[in-house]
């Protein structure tokens, strides 16, 4: 961690030892015991993907940028690089930097990055950004000087409404999208792949069209089943620790908690996946299982009646007045 040595000096040497450099420490305790219900979405909460599943996003929206939004077939060089990029950071739409910004909207200089060029990496020691994210390693960045950036933004600061919200919403267009999920992490080797490439060939083109095309790309992998069918076809390469994940459901099912699933994976792919790590009778565990569930529209509208879906993947039209365990819905 990167204040860890920090910290290790506030300890006494006794209990330095008693520490654990892995653990995870909360500022409030709580008590698992009085936890009667536990709710958990599938993808990186129930399933825990290996490091292909990266790869095969980056190459699946990188070769739909090609195939379907024409972009120039050379790009095919690129692959993805695990260590280039990691979440949190922030992507000037309109000019097409990465870079990291605080808590208090203020651009870290000397994190503002441009295109490949150069080695670097974005990785620290635990995955957590800070100021050093920026390391040589593999592949990178090249970085716009502090003065430049001053210039740029006039100043440092950047005001709240140029900032997305965490979904990636902003009121002046998404001027400054804020990368936060782990899915993000080849959408932003992707974009800074296209922009190298186009710099480095003195290609002119406009910076929010790329973004807009990545963005589509990355997300027509997940909605038009590429990557659902790939990890089907596969799944011993894709999903990890199964046993511990079966492990956890089971302990808390025997201890008489209830348990919920809200995903906006679709039934099948869930399925699959949740026969893998527990087994056919998986749906036994939950008390509420719902797919494809739009989140995070799926707290707020209150609109769409529930259908409850059948174990071949098909809407049923009878009215739903109780959600059942053991059966599967989509809203």
């Amino acid at each position: 961690m990167y204040f860890f040595p920090l910290l290790l000096e506030l300890v006494p040497s006794i209990m330095s030892n008693l520490l654990n450099p892995d653990a995870i420490f909360s500022n409030n305790e709580m008590s698992l015991s009085d936890i009667e219900i536990y709710g958990f979405d599938y993808d990186y909460t129930l399933v825990f993907y290996s490091k292909h599943l990266h790869t095969l996003i980056f190459n699946a929206a990188r070769d739909l940028l090609i195939n379907e939004h024409r972009y120039p077939a050379e790009i095919r060089k690129y692959e993805y690089d695990p260590n280039f990029a990691i979440r949190g950071l922030h992507y000037d739409v309109q000019r097409a930097v990465l870079m990291k910004i605080d808590a208090f909207h203020y651009i870290q200089l000397g994190t503002v990055y441009r295109n490949i060029d150069q080695a670097t990496t974005m990785l620290d020691a635990d995955g957590l950004a800070c100021e050093d994210v920026f390391k040589e390693l593999g592949i990178g960045l090249s970085v716009v000087p502090d003065e430049e950036v001053i210039e740029m933004y006039e100043g440092s600061h950047v005001p709240l409404e140029q900032m997305s919200d965490f979904y990636g919403k902003s009121s002046h267009g998404n001027t400054m999208k804020q990368f936060m999920d782990i899915f993000s992490l080849p959408e932003m080797t992707l974009l800074s792949c296209v922009n190298e490439y186009f710099l480095k060939n003195n290609i002119d083109y406009e910076p929010v069209h790329l973004y807009k095309d990545v963005k589509d790309s990355i997300r027509d992998v997940h909605t038009k089943g590429i990557m659902y069918r790939a990890i089907e076809a596969d799944i011993e390469k894709y999903i990890c620790y199964p046993e511990q994940t079966c492990a956890v459901l089971a302990k808390l099912a025997d201890h008489g908690k209830k348990m919920f699933l809200i995903t906006n994976s679709p039934s099948s792919f869930v399925d699959k996946g949740m026969r893998y790590i527990v087994g056919k009778d998986w749906r036994d565990l939950f008390d509420v299982v719902i797919v494809q569930a739009e989140k995070p529209n799926f707290f707020n509208d209150k609109r769409r009646p529930f259908r409850k879906v059948n174990e071949k993947g098909v809407l049923l039209w009878d009215k739903i007045y109780k959600l059942q365990k053991g059966q599967i819905y989509k809203q």
